[in-house]
């Protein structure tokens, strides 16, 4: 009798390949550590004026690097899903990689903020991208898990970049961080190469798309059209949101604490026990989404603790412990809850649109990630940071929370309403 075997499933499905997971995790450290070299060089740049830079040039530079992501997103999703995850994240890594290294060589300022301007583009096109992939290797109901787990690469990214900093910054220069981001990136083409496939999603859509005998029209655009409008609309709001609290808080918790009275060592300390709970809860929530099933609820729950423990943020506590676990909880629910909001978009729409969608809904996002420093740098420079900086951040988790409600627990992923 002839045997026969599902195309749909890879060759050893009874032995998960870890390579993927590993690879993704690795290429999203390297957004991580991408995104903040600048900042972590920014204090030797306004010190020594090198290249002629101001603290106004600086700014241009970094705002351009995130409106490069926030483009590199939103072009990627297509591409990806045209022409496969596998060819996106290689070109993706390629292009920040190659950027980067010779943004170590840059001979004059304007040089330099057009490559960080070509890095964010790389940048922006290599995190939806791994997520997308990381999301469809899952495992059958760990898809959250798969991604929060993912997302800890960024802030693992982030912590090589502040220890390399402390130790080549003082005796190579500002222009090493760039030379080893770069070389980092460029060594690990060769093993996604060798080690990454093609997402079995991505190839199983196609073939259904090549023997279907009247297969559906998949347009870019049905990702907001009919139901899928409202859903996408709901998304992009919410990650704008959420990732207006993690680049707000980020950049200016010390400064913020600063008004509320704590010392420059004290804001400082909060801000890494705030990463801190940020990695707790990217462990922790897709654990919880996954359990329960219930990714809407559990979203919608994780902004709406985060909008009351911001709210709370804003009481002048006058024991320092309190204070740090407050943080500390804090953390827990800002950050994961942003990265719930790509999970659960990786599960809304069919193979063949989620990478498009999810593209959207990180460069939509990154608008959130420029306003939200200046909102709060703004209120800062008021005078009035401590506590209406904490309320305005509250008040954003609340629309994240309200924004997804209307999306239906129920719907099913369309290509074409």
């Amino acid at each position: 009798m002839l045997k026969v075997t599902s195309t749909d499933t890879p060759p050893n499905s009874s032995m998960p390949d870890v390579w993927p997971a590993v690879l993704c995790w690795i290429a999203v450290a390297l957004d991580g550590f991408d995104l903040v070299v600048l900042g972590a060089v920014i204090p030797t740049l306004s010190k020594t004026g090198d290249l002629g830079f101001t603290d106004a040039w600086l700014t241009t530079a970094s705002t351009l690097g995130l409106v490069g992501v926030g483009l590199g997103a939103v072009a990627t999703g297509p591409l990806t899903d045209r022409w496969g995850r596998r060819r996106t994240l290689l070109g993706s890594i390629a292009l920040f990689s190659a950027a980067t290294l010779a943004g170590g060589f840059a001979p004059t300022m304007t040089a330099f903020i057009v490559l960080r301007f070509v890095v964010g583009i790389g940048l922006g096109a290599c995190l939806p991208t791994s997520l997308a992939f990381i999301s469809e290797h899952a495992r059958e109901g760990k898809n959250a898990t798969a991604v929060t787990m993912a997302m800890t690469g960024n802030h693992a990214g982030a912590v090589l970049t502040a220890l390399l900093a402390l130790v080549l910054v003082p005796e190579l220069g500002w222009r090493s961080m760039f030379v080893v981001g770069g070389l980092l990136g460029t060594a690990l083409l060769p093993l996604l190469w060798a080690k990454l496939p093609e997402s079995e999603t991505y190839l199983a859509a196609g073939r259904q798309r090549e023997t279907s005998p009247a297969p559906a029209r998949r347009n870019r655009a049905d990702v907001v059209r009919g139901a899928n409008l409202v859903t996408s609309l709901a998304l992009w709001a919410a990650s704008f949101m959420g990732l207006l609290l993690v680049f707000g808080l980020n950049t200016w918790l010390p400064r913020i604490m600063g008004q509320a009275g704590y010392s420059i060592q004290a804001g400082t300390a909060l801000l890494l026990v705030l990463n801190i709970g940020a990695v707790i809860g990217l462990i922790v929530a897709g654990r919880v989404s996954d359990h329960t099933g219930q990714h809407k609820t559990t979203t919608l729950a994780w902004f709406a603790i985060a909008a009351a423990l911001l709210a709370l943020l804003s009481i002048r506590l006058q024991s320092q412990v309190l204070v740090f676990c407050a943080v500390l909880v804090t953390g827990i629910f800002v950050f994961s809850a942003q990265v719930l909001v790509y999970a659960w978009t990786t599960q809304l729409y069919p193979p063949e649109l989620r990478a498009t969608a999810l593209g959207l809904t990180a460069g939509i996002g990154r608008l959130g990630a420029i306003l939200g420093p200046f909102l709060l740098g703004t209120l800062v420079t008021a005078g009035i940071a401590y506590p209406w900086g904490f309320y305005a951040l509250a008040c954003a988790a609340a629309i994240a929370a309200l924004a997804l409600s209307p999306i239906s627990v129920h719907r099913e992923p369309t290509v074409h309403d």
